[in-house]
């Protein structure tokens, strides 16, 4: 395969705000034979007649309209229309760099890997790129499993390329509560993988001023799902090694941390007592197995140990800090 067609996966839901900004990334790829498939997952606001006049402009694009069932379905829906040699996922309010497709691929097919990712990305509140030779790297599926898992790098699906013929035959897919299905996708994703290739260049914009993302407000089920789905992927492994399975109790360990932080971010000790009170008993309970086992540098394990001394301290803590970044990113980001 010289020219391999690529497949571009969007799930679209409340994003008109951001559609052009992303369409017209998608359609200036330098990388030409793509087809770019959106989803429009039920939208209450005009996304998806921004779509539908986008399609009249470009014969690579497809829409697809669907009620709402949420971004894994949305995007299950749309790996399923792929026709494409490689996938490449874009969340609906991101955008890319021209070179996006062409940088993945390329490191794709020069390391002969069933996926290829980069370890940097930009955001609408760092846009710099890294200024340092851009040295391809491959990584073992163990290896990559490892550092996806503690996470070394960005989790979601984004800001990576994937075989289509891979994911097919091991039946890999978003059907998986949200939110954790990126980490629980890339990480099966991996294990199934070759090997994978890895460069470290930005071409990946990752937007931080959505109001509407789940990732800028607070919500329980968020966290009780994120659980969920890293304890099922420490039930499913494919690659069941001492490293592996460490990092999955550190990254455990780290979950009960995040539901603490949205039970408290959201007041609502009374409505989930159970879940308040498991979080605090596993975060001390878990603790020291973790720190021990962990392949963690020092100063991060014992970050670990005032952290789960004090948990609901740095809990609120944490939430200050998120509130404060969020209204920075809502007045210096323009919504583009």
């Amino acid at each position: 395969m010289t020219d391999p067609k690529v497949s571009i996966v969007v799930a679209i839901y409340k994003s008109e705000a951001f559609l052009p900004k992303l369409i017209n990334s998608l359609i200036n790829q330098t990388y030409k034979n793509i087809e770019i498939i959106l989803i429009d997952d039920g939208s209450p606001d005009r996304s998806g007649s921004i779509c539908d006049q986008y399609k009249e402009k470009d014969s690579r694009i497809k829409v697809v309209h669907e009620t709402n069932n949420g971004c894994c379905a949305a995007r299950n829906a749309g790996i399923n229309l792929a026709t494409g040699e490689y996938l490449v996922i874009v969340d609906g309010d991101d955008w890319l760099a021209p070179d996006c497709v062409e940088y993945l691929l390329n490191i794709a097919i020069s390391t002969k890997s069933d996926m290829a990712l980069t370890d940097n990305i930009f955001t609408s509140r760092n846009q710099e790129q890294i200024n340092f030779n851009d040295k391809i790297e491959i990584w073992s599926p163990e290896e990559a499993t490892k550092k996806l898992i503690y996470p070394y790098m960005e989790i979601g699906p984004w800001n990576k390329i994937y075989k289509i013929d891979v994911l097919k035959k091991n039946s890999i897919s978003f059907s998986v509560p949200w939110s954790g299905e990126g980490l629980y996708f890339i990480t099966t994703f991996a294990q199934h993988s070759n090997h994978i290739g890895v460069g470290h260049r930005k071409v990946y914009y990752y937007r931080l001023n959505n109001i509407n993302s789940g990732l800028t407000h607070y919500n329980v089920i968020m966290g009780i799902n994120a659980l969920a789905n890293i304890k099922g992927i420490g039930e499913n492994l494919y690659i069941d090694t001492p490293g592996v399975r460490k990092a999955v109790e550190w990254h455990i360990w780290k979950n009960y941390n995040f539901l603490l932080m949205l039970i408290l971010a959201t007041k609502s000790k009374k409505k989930y007592k159970k879940e308040y009170r498991t979080c605090l008993w596993k975060i001390r309970e878990l603790l020291i197995p973790v720190v021990i086992k962990s392949e963690l540098p020092l100063r991060h394990k014992f970050k670990m140990i005032v952290i789960g001394l004090f948990p609901s301290y740095f809990a609120k803590r944490n939430i200050k800090i998120k509130d404060k970044e969020l209204k920075k990113d809502l007045v210096i980001s323009e919504q583009k």
